[in-house]
């Protein structure tokens, strides 16, 4: 009863197969591949714009505090 074996797996797979196809399979690959570069491109150009200039960010805060 415990692990599937690698023949579980590939029928899995077919079954997958008959009822998506495969054309709608590879759309949702590239779809999810696209979302995930996406992230990762946030996630550097975000962490690259805070080590760039530290100092903008607390002078943003300074002038909010003033204003306010």
């Amino acid at each position: 009863m415990g692990s599937l074996s690698i023949w579980h797996w590939l029928i899995v797979l077919v079954i997958i197969m008959l009822v998506f196809g495969t054309k709608k399979l590879r759309n949702m690959g590239s779809d999810l591949g696209g979302a995930v570069k996406g992230f990762k491109d946030g996630i550097k150009d975000g962490a690259a714009g805070e080590a760039a200039d530290p100092q903008a960010a607390k002078t943003i805060d300074v002038d909010a505090q003033r204003k306010s």
